[in-house]
Order: structure tokens, then C-alpha cells, then sequence
């Protein structure tokens, strides 16, 4: 299982919000390049960052600060937040060498482009986020909420051919009170995707249960920013 630190990008710091609200944030640091250099120094080979700024506006206003990550570190790096145009996805996966790209509200509202997508780069390279919220499908940076219901939703991305997805249950996002482990058990029981366990992560048990279960991985943000999880010893000795 991949152990996966993440680096949440508002107005150029790295931040955590709470339940995805906007107006409720802490921010960590004013040099992303740094916690992620921190990061592949404790031994992560992955990384996950998420353009906020990007989702909620459909722009991407934190790519100088992606590139500079890039540049400065050997991390496998995914990205989501704002990707919704073909020459915005060309721009991470050909120009910036960007790994994989995650595509969310896009991916609901215009299903063609997903289809293309995965057609030009490969399963490999697109991975979608689903965010949820009391049953269905979130999108647009949380602020909005769809009438599909995730599972239906991930039935559909598997016919399609999406082979990886961000699962965040957004009740549990930035709160540290361990994810929601039965909604993962009904998605791994329900379909074949791999997914990353995304929210609410609290300590290095949350870790060692989903490794149990043999989940494709698990994504680490608070938890490392308040102190509850010694990254560099749960890289070392979980993953």
C-alpha cells in the first residue's frame, strides 16, 4: 500500500481546510517546495497536491508553485484542482511531466472529456476524484453538491475504464477522526477500482487498517501537519 503525503495549495501556502470549507483553514507553511522536499527526505516517493484555489475557480493558479515541486524533487507527483480543459491536462502530463492527473469535477459534468482523456494518456495517467458528501457526488471544490450517487457514479467510471480513484469522504476531511472505513469496505466489495483512501486519516493505526485491507493506498494530511503521525517511521516500517 502506498503511503501518499499531501500538500493542499491556497493563495500560494499550504493549508488544511475543515469539512472542505473555504472560510475555515490553517495554514502550515508559506514554502510548499519545502515540506515537499521534507517529504522525499523521509523516504515518500509519492506525493498528492491539490491546486484549492484551482477547484474553486476552474484555474490553474498555483502551477508555479507545482513546477517548483517538480523541479526540486524526484517525487511521483498526482495533481488535482481545476483541471477541466484538454490544454490544462496537456500542460501537467506533457509540458510539466507530471505523473498523474486527477480530474473531478470534469470528470462528472462532461464525461466525453474523461473519455478522451483516457484514450489519449491511459489509465494510468488519469485518476478520478470522487468526492462525497452525504451520498453523492461533490464537486467544484466541495461548494457543490450533484444528484448522483457515488456508487453509481463509480459503477460508471469502471465501465469507462478508470482504473484509479481518489475517494474522499468530505464529512471526515480535516477533522482526524479515522476515515470511513465501511464506505471503502462497500466500494472494494462493489467494484474493482483501485482507490486511494482519502480523509480523516488520524494516526498510524488508520494507516495499518487499511493496509490490512490491502487498500492501493492512503493519502496523509493533517495528521502529519498536527503532529499525529511520524511519517518518516510509518514509511519506513508500513508501507
Amino acid at each position: 500500500m502506498l503511503i501518499i503525503p499531501a500538500i493542499d495549495l491556497k493563495d500560494g501556502k499550504v493549508v488544511r481546510l475543515y469539512h472542505g470549507d473555504y472560510s475555515n483553514q490553517t495554514t502550515y507553511s508559506e514554502f510548499p517546495e519545502q515540506i515537499a522536499q521534507n517529504f522525499e527526505k523521509m523516504g515518500a516517493k509519492h506525493l498528492h497536491v491539490v491546486d484549492l484555489d484551482g477547484a474553486k475557480e476552474g484555474k490553474t493558479t498555483n502551477i508555479e508553485i507545482i513546477k517548483k515541486i517538480k523541479a526540486t524533487t524526484q517525487l511521483q507527483i498526482q495533481v488535482g484542482g481545476g483541471v477541466r480543459t484538454p490544454e490544462v491536462l496537456a500542460l501537467y502530463l506533457e509540458k510539466l511531466g507530471i505523473n498523474r492527473v486527477i480530474l473531478g469535477t470534469a470528470a462528472l459534468e462532461h464525461p466525453d472529456f474523461l473519455k478522451t482523456a483516457l484514450k489519449k494518456y491511459g489509465a494510468e495517467k488519469i485518476v478520478v476524484g470522487v468526492d462525497i458528501k452525504k451520498g453523492y457526488v461533490s464537486t467544484s471544490g466541495w461548494l457543490k453538491t450533484s444528484d448522483v450517487p457515488y456508487l453509481i457514479f463509480l459503477k460508471k467510471l469502471e465501465k469507462m475504464g478508470v482504473g484509479y480513484v481518489v475517494i474522499t469522504d468530505i464529512s471526515r476531511d480535516g477533522t482526524l477522526t479515522g476515515p470511513n472505513f465501511s464506505l471503502y469496505e462497500e466500494i472494494a466489495q462493489k467494484t474493482s477500482l483501485k482507490f486511494v483512501v482519502s480523509g480523516g486519516v488520524k494516526d498510524r493505526e488508520d494507516i495499518i487498517q487499511a493496509r490490512q485491507k490491502d487498500y492501493y493506498a492512503i493519502i496523509v494530511g493533517k495528521a502529519y501537519y498536527e503532529g499525529k503521525i511520524n511519517l518518516e517511521e510509518v514509511l519506513r516500517n508500513v508501507e
